[in-house]
């Protein structure tokens, strides 16, 4: 995994072929979003263990996002931060990467059968949190948020949400994917890992390493690495998950902070510098 981060760092330092990082992680990411992810997803959702369990993971993620918000909220508050920044710390400190960088931790640790912890997680609880709750909170810190009038139900327009609609349908009415197709959604679902790594190692940039940001960053790893994973190994007793798949799913809640979140920082003039730091530092 290290290795193929490497190369994805090695690739924005050299440039092959005069390709930035940003114009091939663009690619790479679309590809993954439209075609491979949407395949991973009906792939391992419409043979998944769906019901009661789901609904303990999207209670789980929910409940420890919601700690990590209200945490770095109240540090942010009591080290009077600006709004610019307090934004970008709550998102930073908040939103794990559950599935660019979680997904291929717990496959690699646990086994093919993790996956679907993963993709729960990010589908039933971390996707739409951030998309709602997440939005609100970065057009309230932001400076464009009074002018953006985006539904809050928009995000449901993805490709990986109508691949979880069709999925769950399958599921819930015992139908049955003919082989062909199982060996069609399985191959494109093995490209997802290797190449969200290199675009994760196309997404590091060292540049953003500032001083001046290190006050703010480092509640940011305190809380996201620290405080929130001590949070969801204790509230995930409490929903009566156990063995491999509560730590799996406590895994998920340690990853450092997802890479979408610049997008966010950007629209709505949050801090993007500190953000963007945020991201790289955990992960040296």
């Amino acid at each position: 995994m290290a290795i193929l981060i490497g190369c994805g760092s090695l690739w924005r330092l050299l440039r092959p072929a005069g390709l930035t990082a940003e114009q091939t992680r663009l690619v790479l990411t679309t590809l993954v979003y439209y075609l491979l992810l949407p395949a991973l997803v009906i792939h391992v959702l419409s043979q998944a263990d769906i019901g009661r369990q789901s609904l303990q993971f999207t209670l789980f993620g929910i409940g420890s996002i919601s700690f990590a918000i209200v945490l770095s909220w109240l540090i942010g508050r009591m080290a009077r931060f600006g709004h610019a920044q307090l934004g970008a710390v709550i998102l930073a400190a908040s939103f794990p990467n559950v599935t660019y960088l979680g997904l291929p931790v717990l496959e690699q640790t646990f086994g093919a059968w993790a996956r679907s912890v993963a993709i729960q997680l990010d589908l039933f609880s971390a996707s739409p949190f951030l998309f709602t709750v997440g939005i609100m909170i970065a057009r309230h810190y932001g400076e464009k948020g009074r002018n953006s009038h985006q539904p809050w139900w928009t995000f449901l327009n993805a490709p990986p949400f109508w691949a979880a609609a069709v999925a769950v349908l399958i599921n819930v009415n015992r139908l049955v994917i003919p082989d062909w197709g199982l060996g069609v959604l399985e191959r494109l679902s093995n490209g997802v890992v290797p190449l969200m790594l290199f675009s994760l190692g196309l997404a590091l940039n060292w540049q953003t390493l500032n001083r001046s940001n290190v006050p703010y960053v480092l509640p940011v790893i305190v809380v996201k690495l620290l405080l929130m994973p001590l949070f969801a190994w204790y509230f995930i007793e409490h929903l009566q998950l156990q063995g491999e798949r509560a730590i799996a799913a406590v895994l998920e809640m340690a990853m450092p902070s997802m890479v979408l979140g610049i997008v966010f920082c950007d629209r709505y003039r949050l801090d993007s510098s500190l953000y963007a730091m945020a991201v790289t530092l955990p992960r040296c």
